[in-house]
């Protein structure tokens, strides 16, 4: 009879166990299996993070340049879609390479075991409730326009919180020093022009690029200041307004092999060669992956180094 009853009990608090278990939050289960944690607000709401994580994700290059430059490396990262992972960060031969920003790979991202994702509302929305399913995930809001903000963010979320405010405050204290340096060639209009496999585009006051131009002081032509526009990261213009981008200095890019394509046969054109900057020897070509999708404070840095060696006086 006591026999009868000990297995009756041990029955008993197996079927509890077992119903515990259907029933548990599988968030909680992770957190308690990763120590400790601590909580941060993001642009979808508020998650428990390590307070340490070791093995991160980052779905953005704008986050592969953060991380990277807070010395942690990611274990894998989306790359853009016309382009492979960003060459100016260094060999990333090590980093796995998981989708891209438009379509992150869940399989292979859950694969590599992460104890972190970070990425953006702008790009993986429709993605969020899957990613936080294999990892804690901070998104940010958006791209490009609020670089520091989320440079901040994901710094925090990193556990380097401190570390990304001096980084910061070092670039814009850089920026202001290198602005102050040109004296009356601040007032120097500088124009940014992208070529892309399908338009060609001139980069506003909100762009990342556009950002790090207004931290040093230089001025802007007039049409891409995009005064009165709903959104002045960008705009468009055809073929045959190339020769109206305007600007006393020009830096120009291609995104993708197709826009590299693009560059050269309308930098080689007419056109663009009446340009009078481009007559005056003023128009210089720089890195994509440095001027447009790196957004991050090491980008911003090497933005600074191109500017100091063609407008330095």
């Amino acid at each position: 009879m006591r026999r009868a009853l000990l297995a009756a009990g041990l029955a008993s608090a197996c079927a509890v166990a077992l119903a515990a278990c259907g029933t548990s939050d599988p968030a909680a289960e992770r957190n308690d299996a990763e120590g400790e944690t601590r909580s941060i607000a993001h642009a979808m709401g508020t998650t428990e993070i390590p307070a340490e994580p070791q093995r991160v994700v980052v779905l953005d290059t704008d986050k592969i340049d953060t991380a990277l430059s807070l010395g942690v490396t990611p274990v894998g990262a989306a790359r853009a879609s016309e382009t492979e992972l960003p060459t100016y960060l260094g060999d990333l031969s090590g980093v796995a390479v998981v989708g891209t920003t438009a379509e992150p790979d869940l399989e292979a991202i859950e694969a590599l075991e992460p104890d972190l994702i970070l990425g953006s509302k702008f790009r993986q929305e429709a993605f969020y409730d899957e990613l936080n399913a294999i990892a804690p995930t901070v998104f940010t809001e958006q791209v490009g326009v609020t670089w520091k903000e989320n440079f901040l963010l994901d710094g925090d979320a990193l556990g380097k919180g401190e570390e990304a405010k001096q980084l910061l405050a070092d670039y814009e204290t850089r920026a202001a020093e290198f602005g102050t340096s040109l004296g009356d060639a601040l007032a120097t209009e500088v124009s940014l022009v992208r070529f892309m496999p399908d338009q060609i585009r001139f980069y506003g006051p909100d762009s990342f690029s556009g950002i790090v131009l207004g931290d040093t002081g230089l001025a802007r032509p007039e049409l891409q200041q995009l005064n009165g526009a709903e959104d002045r990261r960008f705009g468009e213009v055809s073929a045959e307004e190339l020769d109206t981008v305007g600007g006393d200095v020009i830096f120009y890019c291609a995104y993708g092999t197709d826009g590299e394509a693009m560059l050269a046969d309308y930098t080689g054109g007419e056109l663009w060669q009446s340009i009078p900057a481009v007559q005056d020897g003023k128009a210089h070509q720089v890195d994509d992956e440095v001027w447009m999708t790196g957004i991050g404070v090491t980008a911003a840095g090497m933005i600074l180094d191109d500017l100091e060696q063609y407008l330095a006086v």
